[in-house]
């Protein structure tokens, strides 16, 4: 997904000439930490609430507030994502080839994007495994996932800072995952944790609904 197809393009922004007080009561009113500064419809970067408090309201805005964060709008959305949790910001602000601002992303909405990217919507189990970076092979995973009727609707990994191992989150297309489980242990994969269900929890379930059945007979 491209930054374009996430752009918000109903927010303000504020000018050199604006002053410090009408900057953060926009801000408030718009519950936002940052706001895009703008000259002739050109980017100039963010200016921080943080940075504001400590001037004079009367001030205008100076050019030494300004943080120069944007993202070019065909950029894909993840790289949005790395801005904004580098910087710690409430929106980033999008521009064309030629600088001109052609919107905002805002933080609140990027996490749903993200939610939805990683397939939180959609019902299933996670696993997270571990192993050494020279064992990792997608194809292995996705044939013993498969061994067992399911398939991976998401991967994700990372190298564990200390361990220098690959730590690997699956989301898998079924909620109960006692077979999986056992597939990757035999193949020595590291299990750390699962959420879904095992099995016996079904069929303990379904015990139970059938003793209760009889008791109401």
């Amino acid at each position: 997904m491209l930054v374009s197809e996430l752009l918000n393009t109903g927010f303000p922004s504020l000018t050199i000439t604006d002053k410090v007080i009408f900057a953060v009561q926009l801000m408030n009113d718009y519950d936002l930490l940052h706001l895009p500064l703008v000259s002739d419809e050109k980017l100039l970067g963010l200016v921080a609430k943080e940075d504001l408090l400590d001037m004079d309201e009367s001030e205008t805005l100076h050019a030494h507030l300004i943080k120069p964060l944007f993202i070019k709008q065909e950029e894909h959305f993840l790289a949005a994502i790395r801005l904004i949790a580098n910087h710690e910001l409430s929106l980033l602000p999008a521009v064309n080839e030629q600088m001109e601002l052609t919107g905002v992303i805002l933080t609140k909405a990027l996490v749903k994007t993200l939610s939805s990217f990683v397939g939180n919507e959609d019902p299933g189990a996670v696993i997270v495994l571990e192993t050494e970076k020279r064992n990792f092979s997608f194809g292995e995973l996705s044939r013993l996932v498969e061994t067992n009727d399911a398939y991976i609707t998401q991967l994700n990994t990372y190298t564990e800072v200390g361990t220098g191992l690959v730590i690997i989150t699956l989301k898998i297309n079924r909620i109960e995952v006692s077979a999986i489980i056992a597939t990757f242990q035999r193949y020595d994969y590291i299990v750390r944790y699962y959420f879904g269900e095992e099995e016996y929890a079904n069929e303990l379930k379904e015990n139970y609904q059938h003793l209760i059945s009889y008791l109401n007979i």
